[in-house]
Order: structure tokens, then C-alpha cells, then sequence
């Protein structure tokens, strides 16, 4: 068979796989990496194939990198504030020191046991994102932690990345470390000079877009080979090239056009990945495979937990934030592979930390979808994470209303609504998730609950079951359902107004019982039809402009 054609059944095999796990639900990683122990059992790891796949695999892990780099935003880690700092940091050293006991009492030696726990203390943002993104809970008070704590565990993963690359392959761990120091260092000052000019020069080459393609690829490529002769990795590499264009107003065009590239050569990494795990036969030992994976998919989830409980977190907020670090990151396999390349890790411990990631990663992503259900499953158990007296969400502030209006979401359309229901003298009560909003709005005297509107006892605290209007803001579905559910079981002539962001959700929220829902789009839409019927010469404009401007302002 040709190289062609060896080629092409690896990339067709990798696609089917690839598509039955899209097909099931599940993350199309573990597809990618089944697939690649498919190929194991018909080409060996030393066929020009794989060793051509194998050599063109980089680019993915490098492309990858460079995209984390471009979307990583220090600002965004500052604006979910120290809790999730708080518990990234904690999850990451307590993960380590725990998972560093356990792979030492499994008989393995320093080195290989450093590098699996290192490998056990990284969740998959990628993963993890997709999967809040299609429950549309990223926007939820936890999916703003986890987003938080994950950035976190990014920061760290590649701070990992910069120690290990600058070790010799066989050397002695200490002996490189004020070599790995100064590279360090030096890539990232060029970092910030290159993010100074580079964005200039980002605004004359967007006039061609294919310039702008084929300059970020270059620019990506080069920069993570340039690390790697200067004694870095490839990985490294990539995300400080990454880095260097974040604040270019290019950077989400760039993003979007580099993305399907990525994954083209992910696949090869993932593939690669797999053939590697059946190096040595049945050599990567199951037992080890199943204890770790179960410290992951239980040890973590009760870290995150009590570190977030110490913080003062509910227990809902807290359980459905430990279940997103269930799993291995993309980072765990990246540094497998780079244990195995610099000669520290043999492949079957490698392939050890490869099975891990299949089983976490599978049974990490039905965690995430079903979090609401196993949390009222596992409730009444969790309560003991709830240990300090006094905690971050609201308690037992009662107001004592009835038939008054809950208000959920003050940010942007909730404030215009909240300035009418307090200029109407209404009882009332807020909800809002933002701790910078409602600590704001306290001190100006509104009456507001910091908590997630999907929790039943925060829904108990605001008084939904005793409310006659029920108004939110806030767009996510899941949210949304779960204040329809409790306001048509408890009170049935309780109106409720929700929002949904296209046709599709809000047909189905008309279809839960929800008296109406605003589709912003729509209802822009229809505002200008009427200005344009009402006022053909358009001298209204000039008023609502100004009130607007006004609003906008206030906030």
C-alpha cells in the first residue's frame, strides 16, 4: 500500500470515528484517539505513514497553542476575581500532591509519578466550553467561575510547559532549570515587544485576507519552531505567538479562519496519541488506568467542592463547578508527549495517561450534561459542603413579600425595567449573578439576591412560588425553564416574561407556559417598523437618541 493511500485511510478512519462520537454526544477527541488504536492494529508505529502523520502532528498541538494564546485575555481572569483564582490554584495543588501519593503507592518511580500527577491536574477548557456552551450555562454564576478557574489552570499548564521544555532529554531535572529560566524569560519579553508593533503590522496585511491567513500561519509556525531551536517546545512556541496578537482587532478573524486547520491536524495528534498506546502491546497496565481515573473523576470533583465551600459557595454552585474538572485537559496529553520525547516517560506510561484521558473525557462529559439531575439525586448528601456560617450567595434575607415582582437579571435590559417597577412603588426583589452589580446596586438601597436563578432555594429566598410577575432578563434557556417550572406548580396565575435569543428557544418557552418572550432581535425590529409607520419624517430620532445616550451614561 502507498503512502498515499495509507495516509488517506488514516485520515477516513479518523473522520467515521471522529463523527460516531459527534453522533453520540461525545467529545470528538475521544473518536480521534480511538481511531488512532484502530490504525495501531493494522500499521505499525514504524510505517512512513505514521511516521509522516506523526511528524506533521506538532502543527496541531503548535496551531492549538498559538489560538489559546490569541484568546487569552487577562482581564477576564481579573473579572471573575479571587474565587476562581482561589480555586484553580487550590484544585491544581491539592490534585497534584494527592495524585502524587497515589501514583508513588502504584509503584511508580519519581519522575514518571511527577509527571502523571502534573498530568491529572489539568482540566479541558476546550471541552469543558463546549460542553456549558451547548447547555448554555457559561453565563451561569458557575460557568463564570469555571471559565475563571480554567484560565487559571491554562496559566499554569503552560508556566508547566516552559519548565519542562528547557530540561535535557535524560538529564537531571534540577541541572536546566536557570537555563529553562532565561529562555523563559527572553520569549516573553519578546512577547510584549512583538504585541506592541505586531498589531500595525496585522492592519496593513488584513487588507488581503488571504495575506492575513498565510501571514498567522507563518507567524505561528515560525515563532513555535524558533522555541524550539532556542530549547523551548513547540508548544510553548505556539501560545506565546498566540499571545503576541491577542489585542490586534484582527485576532477573532484570525481565530475564526485558523480554527478548521487546527483541527485538521489535531486529528493527527489525536490519532498519533492513540497508536502510541498500543507501543508494547497490552504493556499500558489497566489497574493503575482505573485508580487514577476514578481519584479524577471522584478526587477532583470533592476538592473543587470543599475549596469552593471554604469560600462560601452554595452547594449547587459548588457541586456543579467541580463537575467540570472530572476530566484531563489536551495540555495532560501534550505533556505526556513531551515526557515521552525528552526521554522521561516511557510510552506505556504515556499511553497510561492516554487511557485516562478516554475514560475521564467519556464519563466527565455525561457529569456536565446531567449535572441538575445527580445534583437532586445527590442534594440532601451536599449539604455538608455548605460548612461556613456565612456564604458568598444569599441565606435567609427574607423581605417577607407576596404577590410581588422577581425581577432576575439588572444588567443593561434589567435596569431600564428596574427604574419602572420602583418608579410604580411595586414590591419587588432582584436577582443577579454579577457580584460587582449587586453589591453596586445594595449600596444604592435596591433590594437584590446575588445567586444562580436556576437554584430551588434561591428561588425560594426571592419568593418565586408567592410572586404574581416574574421578569428575566436573562437569556440562558436552562435558567429560564426552571423559573417557568416553579412559578406554574406554585402559583398558577403568576405571569411570567422571559428572553430567549432566537425564534427556536422562544417557541419553546411559549410551549413551558411563559405568558410572553422577549426576543430582543424581534422586538428591535418592531420598534423601528413603528417609528418608520408612526413618524414618516423620522423627527423622533433625535429624541430617542438623546435618551438613549442618556441611559447609556447612567450605566
Amino acid at each position: 500500500m502507498s503512502i498515499f493511500l495509507e495516509i488517506t485511510l488514516v485520515t477516513i478512519i479518523a473522520v467515521i470515528a471522529g463523527f460516531a462520537a459527534h453522533v453520540l454526544r461525545q467529545p470528538t477527541i475521544v473518536g480521534f484517539i480511538l481511531a488512532g488504536l484502530a490504525v495501531g492494529l493494522f500499521l505499525s508505529p514504524d510505517t512512513n505513514a505514521v511516521e509522516i502523520i506523526e511528524g506533521l502532528a506538532p502543527i496541531g498541538v503548535a496551531l492549538l497553542l498559538f489560538l489559546v494564546g490569541l484568546e487569552m485575555n487577562i482581564k477576564e481572569l481579573r473579572a471573575v476575581g479571587l474565587p476562581a483564582f482561589l480555586t484553580g490554584l487550590g484544585q491544581l495543588v491539592f490534585t497534584f500532591a494527592i495524585g502524587f501519593f497515589i501514583t508513588q503507592a502504584l509503584g511508580f518511580s519519581v519522575i514518571p509519578a511527577l509527571y502523571i500527577s502534573l498530568a491529572l491536574t489539568f482540566s479541558s477548557t476546550i471541552i469543558v466550553v463546549k460542553l456549558l456552551s451547548e447547555k448554555r450555562d457559561l453565563k451561569s454564576l458557575y460557568g463564570r467561575i469555571v471559565v475563571g478557574f480554567l484560565l487559571v489552570q491554562d496559566f499554569v499548564a503552560i508556566l508547566a510547559l516552559i519548565f519542562l521544555s528547557g530540561l535535557q532529554k535524560g538529564g537531571a531535572l534540577i541541572e536546566d532549570v536557570s537555563t529553562t529560566v532565561i529562555y523563559g524569560g527572553a520569549a516573553i519579553a519578546f512577547t510584549f515587544l512583538a504585541a506592541r508593533f505586531l498589531p500595525r503590522v496585522i492592519d496593513k496585511i488584513a487588507r488581503s485576507q488571504e495575506m492575513l491567513y498565510l501571514f498567522s500561519i507563518a507567524w505561528a509556525l515560525g515563532i513555535a519552531a524558533l522555541s524550539e531551536i532556542a530549547g523551548l517546545s513547540i508548544e510553548v512556541g505556539g501560545f506565546l505567538a498566540g499571545l503576541a496578537l491577542a489585542h490586534s482587532s484582527e485576532h477573532y478573524q484570525i481565530g475564526s479562519r485558523l480554527r478548521p486547520l487546527r483541527d485538521f491536524f489535531l486529528i493527527l495528534f489525536f490519532v498519533v496519541l492513540g497508536v502510541k498506546m498500543l507501543v508494547g502491546g497490552s504493556a499500558v497496565a489497566i489497574a493503575p488506568a482505573v485508580v487514577l481515573s476514578l481519584f479524577v473523576l471522584i478526587g477532583n470533583p470533592l476538592i473543587v467542592m470543599l475549596v469552593m465551600g471554604a469560600l462560601g459557595y452554595r452547594r449547587r454552585t459548588s457541586f456543579l463547578a467541580s463537575l467540570t474538572v472530572a476530566q484531563i485537559s489536551e495540555f495532560s496529553l501534550i505533556i505526556a508527549a513531551l515526557g515521552l520525547r525528552l526521554g522521561h516517560l516511557k510510552p506505556e506510561e504515556t499511553g497510561l495517561v492516554t487511557l485516562i484521558g478516554i475514560i475521564t473525557i467519556f464519563v466527565s462529559s455525561y457529569f456536565i450534561m446531567y449535572g441538575n439531575k445527580i445534583y437532586k439525586f445527590l442534594r440532601p448528601v451536599l449539604r455538608i459542603f455548605e460548612f461556613r456560617k456565612k456564604l458568598v450567595e444569599e441565606t435567609a434575607t427574607n423581605y417577607g413579600l407576596s404577590n410581588h415582582i422577581v425581577l432576575v437579571g439588572v444588567h443593561r435590559t434589567g435596569k431600564s425595567i428596574l427604574g419602572t417597577i420602583e418608579a410604580l412603588k411595586e414590591p419587588y426583589v432582584a436577582l443577579d449573578f454579577d457580584p460587582v452589580v449587586v453589591k453596586k446596586l445594595k449600596e444604592n438601597g435596591v433590594r437584590i439576591v446575588y445567586g444562580d436563578a436556576s437554584d430551588e432555594e434561591i428561588q425560594e429566598i426571592v419568593g418565586m412560588e408567592t410572586a404574581r410577575l416574574i421578569i428575566s432578563t436573562m437569556p440562558e434557556p436552562s435558567d429560564n425553564m426552571a423559573i417557568l417550572k416553579l412559578a406554574k406548580k406554585h402559583r398558577r396565575s403568576a405571569k411570567v416574561i422571559v428572553t430567549a435569543d432566537d425564534e427556536w428557544h422562544a417557541r419553546a418557552l411559549y410551549d413551558a407556559g411563559a405568558d410572553y418572550v422577549l426576543v430582543p432581535n424581534y422586538v428591535g425590529g418592531r420598534e423601528i417598523a413603528d417609528i418608520i409607520g408612526k413618524d414618516a419624517g423620522l423627527h423622533s430620532l433625535k429624541r430617542l437618541r438623546e435618551k438613549d445616550l442618556r441611559a447609556f451614561g447612567a450605566n
